[in-house]
Order: C-alpha cells, then sequence, then structure tokens
C-alpha cells in the first residue's frame, strides 16, 4: 500500500465521515483524523456527556474548523430507552440525549444520528404506548436540533422491518427526521432486504452507514468482506439519483483503509454528487 494511503483515496474520503468516538478524539485520535483530512462522525457513547465539560466538547470543534474539516455526531444509545415505561429511567435518557443534542451549537455537525431503542420482543406488547413515549421524547429534541439547524436521522438497529420507523416518522411529520440506513445492522439484524427499507422509506433516506458482516452478528468489518452487495445498493442510489450523506463504520484501522480501497475498486461513490 501507499505510504500515504490517505492521498491515494482522497477523493472517497472527501465524499464520506469515518465514525470516532469521542473519548479517543480526546486521547490522540483527532491528530490522525487531522493528519489524513478524515472528517469524523463523533460518537458520544459512554461517558462522556456526564464527565467532560464544554470546553473539552469546544476544544475538539475548534480544531476540526480550523482544518476545514466538518463532521457529523451519533447519539448515545446504550443502555438507553427513549421510549422507556419506567419514568426514571426515560429521565436518565433525555438527560443524557439533550447534552447529546445541545453539543449540535457547538460543532454544527452536517447529522446527528439516533438509534429509536426499539425491540419488538418486548417493545411490542405495549407498542402504542412505547411509540406515544418516543414521540414525546422525540418532538423534544428535534426542537432543539432545529434551533442549530441540525439535521436528524433515524437508524435501524435491531428492527427487523420498517413499520415503526414509518409509524414514527408520521407522528413526526413536521418536525422533518430522516432515515440513516445502516446495512451493517440490516444484514445482521433485519433479515429482510433493503429494498424492503428503501421502498418505505426513500423520500426519507439521507443518510447511510457502511459497514460489512457475514450475516450472523453486527461485526462492522471492511466493505467487501461480508456478504452485503454494495455494487447493487450504490447503483440504485445512482438510479434514483440520490446522494446522501455517507458514513464508514469500521471498528479497525486496517478495516477502514481495506474499506476505501474496495469503495475505489468497485467504483462505488462515482455518479453520486
Amino acid at each position: 500500500m501507499n505510504d500515504n494511503p490517505a492521498a491515494t483515496y482522497a477523493r472517497i474520503i472527501d465524499r464520506c465521515f469515518i465514525n470516532a468516538p469521542f473519548g479517543l478524539l480526546r486521547q490522540g485520535l483527532l491528530d490522525v483524523f487531522i493528519s489524513n483530512r478524515l472528517r469524523p462522525e463523533i460518537s458520544l457513547e459512554g461517558d462522556c456527556l456526564w464527565t467532560a465539560g464544554e470546553d473539552e466538547f469546544q476544544a475538539v470543534a475548534d480544531s476540526l474548523r480550523t482544518a476545514g474539516l466538518q463532521c457529523t455526531l451519533h447519539a448515545p444509545f446504550f443502555d438507553l430507552a427513549p421510549g422507556g415505561l419506567d419514568p426514571k429511567i426515560l429521565a436518565v435518557t433525555r438527560e443524557k440525549l439533550r447534552r447529546a443534542f445541545a453539543l449540535s451549537a457547538i460543532f454544527q455537525p452536517r447529522s446527528i444520528v439516533c438509534h429509536l431503542g426499539y425491540d419488538d420482543n418486548k417493545h411490542s406488547y405495549k407498542f402504542e404506548e412505547w411509540l406515544r413515549i418516543s414521540e414525546e421524547t422525540w418532538t423534544g429534541l428535534l426542537e432543539l436540533a432545529r434551533r442549530s439547524n441540525t439535521p436528524v436521522m433515524f437508524e435501524n438497529t435491531y428492527e427487523t422491518e420498517p413499520r415503526v420507523h414509518q409509524l414514527l416518522f408520521e407522528r413526526l411529520q413536521s418536525s422533518g427526521p430522516g432515515f440513516c440506513l445502516d446495512v451493517g445492522h440490516l444484514t445482521a439484524y433485519a433479515g429482510s432486504s433493503w429494498q424492503t427499507w428503501t421502498d418505505a422509506l426513500l423520500p426519507r433516506l439521507r443518510q447511510i452507514h457502511l459497514h460489512d458482516n457475514r450475516g450472523r452478528r453486527d461485526e462492522h468489518i471492511a466493505i467487501g468482506l461480508g456478504i452485503f452487495n454494495f455494487r447493487e445498493f450504490f447503483d440504485f442510489l445512482r438510479s434514483q439519483r440520490i446522494s446522501p450523506l455517507i458514513t464508514l463504520e469500521p471498528h479497525s484501522e486496517s478495516d477502514l483503509w481495506l474499506s476505501l480501497r474496495n469503495i475505489e475498486e468497485l467504483k462505488l461513490f462515482e455518479g453520486l454528487d
């Protein structure tokens, strides 16, 4: 490989964002991103929203801005319940998400990506109550995002089909959230084709998360190492003249460079605006 792979794949890098936990950015990853001209999708998972001060977030935002690098944000989702029936758990969830959304004013991100936290095995038994509480949670957060002009994206995770997203989008119609299709989650969990999701949510499709797996678990391996048909999917995007935000979500540096190489060899991004 070229001694400077970032230069080799600069055209692709300019078209996408790369997942980056905020904690690792503070521990040196930010320098790697800046030196390689990588645009981060900053994950706010873990305890950083409880422990980091506003000045720490501002310092990272200022460094990216000085380098001329845009970012997206990924809201926390571990252990959270946006449609939770327990009022104390719901209150903590809403507070943590509120803190994440408040950072939009600092980072001015291209989007903030969120998980609905829906699990059919649990929530289908009290679905209407879950949906009502979820609507209340996201209504307040969408208003916070609107003040900083930040698009909000709802990502598929464990949902097996698009019905839950459709119903929530209908209830939040005036707020205009978009859909982030995570092809790795779809492959590992949904048991349905990407066409099922695009048929239902195409007008909302504004962002995609790209990583691969072998269909058994959410491995986050390099594009091309699993079973998802990326060529077919990108042919569809071009046919529909859809040009969503794109985030790569490898969980290792080697998988990042391999993903970039395979994107180039497959010419996945060609023809996208």
